[in-house]
């Protein structure tokens, strides 16, 4: 009840959050720093719960490629199993006097061939068993290969938002009163335009003897910007019809809240609308601070240069 009388009663929640209302159904943030909703799933069998696409799309590079060359190693390697099963006198230009393991080598290389389709020919296969497992297996090839292209243009051309958040949001001196700061880049030589912000307050608290959460809407002094080519630092004034009006710092520290961010601009490069998300927790706020200027003239005056190393920095001010 402490925390609702800092809230000036007129100020209205939020009904379209998206998020629950029952606090103690909930476990830590409502968004993670990347934009990804802070929820595990389960209840289903894992392959109806995950798709196998969307994973492959949007797993980090090393470990997409480490998953290219494990599966090309492991199915080359249970083709050579398999023709050596046969017989590996059923696979002509292998000698019979070699060892064990050079003759499995010599099928595993016949494998890794015949899946490519590449086919040097030194070795081809003799019999029906043999020549219908390399028939199948170029079959498998040609679709794999069909399916990792598919994987890497869908991973290239996907559009995606290249916009960093900075790490912390800041309560900054914003003219007679005090502002919610959050400051937002384009990193990458994209060309962004009409880009929009919507910023919301979540908090947990008790009510009537029952934990909930409640959203309110921050209005922003600008909400849209005809193009984002520089840093944008979306300010929210705390002004008397804010849902902040009231809050100390101490209560930065001691109140479960999170400041959610959903940005949407368009690219023209992708020529798609792209969308970009992060939260920050109040812990995640830093009280009596002010973001430092980003950008410059060049020394000819030319040019304006946008240091993106100073997306995170500032400097303590007195409030």
């Amino acid at each position: 009840m402490a925390l609702l009388k800092k809230i000036n009663h007129h100020v209205e929640t939020d009904k379209n959050s998206g998020f629950g209302t029952n606090a103690s159904s909930y476990g830590g943030r409502f968004v993670n720093k990347n934009g990804t909703p802070n929820i595990e799933k389960n209840g289903m069998n894992l392959l109806h719960r995950i798709s196998w696409y969307h994973t492959m799309i949007e797993m980090p590079n090393w470990k997409f490629m480490m998953i290219l060359f494990t599966f090309y190693i492991a199915i080359n390697f249970v083709f050579a199993i398999l023709y050596y099963a046969i017989g590996i006198q059923h696979l002509d230009g292998i000698a019979q006097s070699q060892s064990v393991l050079t003759q499995f080598g010599q099928a595993y290389f016949f494998s890794a061939q015949t899946f490519t389709t590449v086919g040097y020919g030194h070795i081809s296969p003799t019999g029906f068993l043999t020549s219908a497992l390399s028939a199948a297996e170029a079959l498998i090839g040609l679709l794999s290969f069909a399916i990792a292209t598919g994987l890497f243009f869908g991973r290239f051309s996907r559009p995606t938002a290249f916009l960093k958040f900075s790490h912390h949001a800041l309560i900054s001196p914003y003219g007679k009163n005090k502002g919610l700061m959050i400051r937002l880049v384009p990193f990458k030589n994209t060309n962004f335009t009409d880009a929009k912000a919507k910023v919301t307050l979540g908090m947990s608290f008790e009510e009537n003897g029952e934990k909930t959460n409640k959203f309110y809407s921050l209005d922003l002094e600008l909400d849209r910007i005809n193009a984002l080519s520089l840093s944008w630092t979306l300010v929210h004034p705390i002004t008397e019809n804010s849902p902040l009006y009231n809050f100390t710092e101490e209560d930065f520290k001691n109140i479960h809240g999170e400041i959610l961010v959903f940005i949407t601009t368009f690219d023209d490069m992708f020529s798609n609308t792209v969308a970009a998300r992060t939260s920050y927790t109040f812990d995640e706020i830093i009280y009596g601070a002010k973001f430092e200027t980003m950008y410059n003239r060049s020394k000819d005056n030319s040019k304006t240069i946008l240091h993106l190393d100073k997306l995170n920095q500032y400097e303590i001010v007195n409030l």
